[in-house]
């Protein structure tokens, strides 16, 4: 029973450690996919990481039922697959930066649950798919509207992939406190309002599905973190949109796993 984060010590040099309920960080000692002990020493915390580095990042578009119907797409009859890339990382606390070299005046939030592979599996069963599991983070999946939709040649990558586009976190919430990943509330909020606001209950696949589907014929390596999509309420269904802007503040905020919060500031 943990929550694992990955932090900069006062020497900053990178510790994981095991979130306390206090606030605090007890130190750990080992590997994260094999097996981590405590160290019995208190971290000194300058900053926290985002608590993995991905070997990659594998996400699932429209799969949530009111999600499909607000963009006003057919439910799918398996799941749709994308890729962010490394780059698109980004620690908690560190801001979403809006591209302006390549420019875009659509970037979006999108609240997602995390899942991250602890061991690497191929062709598994639904039935058994959880087992594969290390654990649960929160996810922003960023999206730049008008390069996914409109300027990207019909696939999504080009408006998922820029620098910042991923913020995962706070913590690795691990499988023993999360029992069933398809029962947690999970939220947006922008500028202290609450934008996206339903549970993960609503998708239509749900995480035992999607790492069936997604390590068939595929191997899935531990450190594999999979976006599982996003509820209705995107900026891009607002009337009018609601696109992010410089000097926003955004937060993910998933039951049983935390808060992922996020400044935006525009690209130097």
């Amino acid at each position: 029973m943990m929550k694992i984060v990955r932090v900069l010590d006062e020497l900053g040099q990178e510790q994981i450690g095991s979130l306390n309920p206090d606030g605090t960080v007890s130190g750990l000692e080992g590997d994260l996919f094999g097996e981590l002990l405590p160290t019995g020493k208190t971290l000194s915390v300058s900053k926290f990481l985002a608590p993995l580095v991905p070997n990659s990042v594998m996400a699932v578009g429209l799969n949530y039922r009111h999600h499909a119907e607000e963009s006003g797409a057919k439910i799918p009859e398996y799941p749709i697959l994308f890729i962010k890339t490394p780059n698109t990382v980004q620690n908690p606390g560190d801001p979403i930066i809006l591209p302006t070299f390549l420019a875009s005046d659509e970037v979006d939030y999108e609240c997602e649950l995390a899942v991250i592979i602890g061991k690497n599996c191929k062709n598994v069963r639904r039935e058994n798919a959880l087992e594969y599991v290390l654990g649960y983070t929160c996810a922003n999946d960023v999206s730049a509207r008008d390069w996914q939709i409109k300027r990207g040649g019909s696939q999504w990558c080009r408006g998922k992939c820029f620098d910042t586009f991923c913020p995962l976190g706070p913590a690795i919430v691990t499988t023993d406190e999360i029992p069933d990943p398809n029962r947690l509330a999970i939220k947006t909020i922008l500028n202290g309002k609450e934008v996206q606001s339903w549970n993960t209950n609503d998708m239509i696949f749900d995480v035992p599905a999607l790492i069936e589907f997604l390590s068939g014929s595929t191997t899935l390596a531990a450190g594999t973190v999979i976006l599982t999509g996003t509820p209705h309420g995107v900026g891009m269904a607002h009337k009018p949109p609601t696109w992010l802007k410089a000097g926003d503040t955004v937060s993910i905020e998933i039951e049983s796993i935390g808060t992922l919060t996020n400044p935006v500031i525009d690209e130097a």
